[in-house]
């Protein structure tokens, strides 16, 4: 089958790329903005891109167009595969319905640490010989791609599948939260804040996608959440019809700070051990404690998991060291909601002491771009020493926060 991908280069339809390639079909894509790393990716697995939506695009004739939920009403291509009744279909729903039905599925949601959750969870399964497959919203450094199909030997074992499972809507034609469709068997919820402010009205809107995430888990699937998480709680007593565990500084699952890069992990205030890893910061401890139940349910001890993640390497682009030139370490870092800033700068506080930070911050998410967090945004750089703003296409002025 010829699969043509409308925006592939974003990070989870070059994903649903790389397995429909694993898969055995023939894909292209095309996408506005065509950059690395997705991009370096898809040219390594052979995978032709043009750049652009021209209409023209319908004469290659794939038997279905995937849509990529960048693409809206009024762009020429989708004009045209509309116009002629061509076959057209959401990443999410080809996914599930090609890849995921048949899996064991453990999915990570969350307004924050998704990413690095879901490369510590599959890096886990990774180490215990469960051989997963994965499509993660980055590219872990453990595995250097994003994606992949499970390598199971074993007929007679589960098949495994990772996925980082976001809430933003599917594609122009189907707006319920993508995670609607993967019906996974392992949820980790691991916080839920106000975000994606070009979609959801108020946190009540996002709590309401999240609560018809809950309601596609089975009764004998567990759902691993942040106890410390008010909105999560209220999603949970919407109704919930499946195993629940929690963790946090009071759930089942916790921990003691040793050092910067270590600490001691509980469950049942009981100690499963310590971790000592390349990471900081308390919102990655949190991050690796999710990961650890989630094994934990599909059998894998925790003491395995934390000789685990003492080998992980985090994502591209999390707190990724750069360089070091003169004394000066550069670090390129995701994180675009304020509170994922404010803890990832603590984070670096508590490691480097009193040295300066120096931050240069570019607000692109649709929330940022539209202001609805701007004053939140300025409490988030406390630990900043001196800050840059890239003001391109924003709605407000950045220069309004320091007055």
């Amino acid at each position: 089958m010829h699969i043509h991908i409308l925006g592939i280069c974003g990070t989870f339809m070059a994903g649903i790329a790389a397995l429909a390639k694993a898969h055995g079909h023939k894909v292209t894509g095309c996408d506005q903005n065509v950059y690395p790393p997705m991009s370096t990716q898809l040219e390594q697995l052979g995978i032709t891109i043009t750049e652009g939506y021209d209409s023209n695009q319908i004469e290659i004739k794939p038997d279905i167009f995937i849509i990529g939920n960048v693409i809206s009403r009024g762009n020429s291509l989708i004009e045209s595969i509309l116009n002629n009744k061509l076959t057209y279909q959401s990443g999410p729903q080809w996914l599930y319905e090609n890849i995921l039905h048949s899996k064991w599925v453990l999915a990570v949601a969350g307004t924050h640490g998704k990413t690095t959750t879901t490369a510590m969870l599959a890096w886990i399964l990774e180490v215990n010989g469960l051989a997963p497959g994965f499509l993660i919203g980055g590219i872990p450094n453990n595995f250097k791609i994003s994606a992949r199909l499970p390598i199971s030997s074993n007929k007679n074992s589960p098949s495994f599948f990772v996925i980082e499972a976001d809430e933003y809507d599917t594609a122009f034609f189907d707006k319920r939260s993508k995670f609607v469709h993967y019906r996974p068997n392992t949820l980790i919820l691991n916080n839920l804040e106000f975000d994606h402010a070009d979609i959801f009205d108020n946190i009540e809107h996002i709590e309401k996608h999240f609560h018809h995430l809950i309601r596609t888990i089975p009764s004998i699937g567990k759902i691993i959440f942040n106890n410390d998480s008010s909105s999560i709680k209220k999603v949970l007593k919407k109704g919930c019809w499946s195993k629940i565990e929690d963790f946090g500084f009071t759930g089942k699952w916790s921990y003691k700070k040793v050092s910067e890069n270590e600490f001691e992990v509980y469950f049942e205030e009981r100690s499963q051990g310590n971790l000592k890893w390349d990471l900081i910061g308390h919102h990655n401890a949190l991050n690796a404690l999710a990961a650890i139940a989630a094994a934990k349910h599909v059998g894998i001890t925790a003491d395995s998991s934390i000789s685990a993640l003492g080998k992980f390497k985090n994502v591209k682009k999390r707190m990724e060291l750069l360089d070091s030139i003169k004394g000066i370490n550069i670090y390129d870092d995701f994180a675009h909601h304020p509170t994922a800033i404010k803890t990832t700068l603590e984070g670096l506080r508590s490691k480097i002491g009193n040295d300066r930070i120096v931050v240069i911050i570019d607000p692109r998410s649709n929330t940022m771009k539209l202001g609805k967090m701007k004053d939140d945004l300025l409490k988030s750089l406390k630990e900043a020493d001196i800050i840059f703003c890239f003001s391109k296409n924003l709605s407000w002025d950045p220069k309004m926060l320091f007055k």
